[in-house]
């Protein structure tokens, strides 16, 4: 082998270390991260989904909710992190769910029997729904699970967060959008 072929090796197993070194430092972080998004101020993307179960948790269209906060948050039942930031959800839910906020899961490539499984374990009573087609989650422009928006009460995208989310993070989100005037 010749030192030029030696050296291009090296090169290129030193460039594939660095490159996975830095996926695991920025991509595989734990915690949400505000996001830019484009969709920011403006109105989010609205959506008519059919519930989960069919039953206690039926079909939701965002327009419906407008003059409530609503958090939309996209999981899967195969998603580690989703299931690493249930319990802030249903903390969320419980605490704010009686003061104009509603809590949508929109549950994302997934078979429908997993993601009725995971719900029950992990008692998430908030409404559930399904995008089969992704569109949703096109419009939102998606960029994995989980991710949650939260929308104000005018119906505009106010906050983007990639990964798990907190239970504080959300009421630190939530609260004062609960306090704004209608305009």
């Amino acid at each position: 082998m010749t030192r030029l072929r030696r050296w291009l090796l090296l090169t290129g197993v030193v460039a594939g270390v660095a490159a996975v070194t830095l996926l695991f430092a920025v991509g595989l972080r734990s915690g949400s991260s505000p996001a830019a998004s484009p969709l920011q101020g403006r109105g989010a993307p609205d959506f008519q989904l059919p519930g989960l179960d069919g039953g206690r948790h039926s079909a939701v269209r965002l327009s419906s909710l407008r003059g409530q906060v609503v958090v939309v948050n996209f999981w899967a039942s195969w998603c580690t992190e989703c299931h690493t930031e249930q319990t802030a959800l249903n903390q969320t839910w419980q605490r704010f769910r009686n003061s104009g906020v509603v809590l949508v899961g929109v549950n994302f490539q997934d078979a429908a029997g997993d993601a009725r499984a995971y719900a029950a374990r992990a008692g998430a009573s908030y409404p559930l729904v399904v995008d089969r087609d992704s569109r949703t989650a096109l419009a939102y422009g998606l960029r994995g699970i989980p991710e949650t928006f939260v929308v104000d009460r005018h119906g505009a995208l106010v906050h983007r967060l990639i990964g798990p989310v907190t239970a504080a993070r959300l009421a630190g989100l939530v609260t004062p959008l609960l306090g704004e005037d209608a305009r």
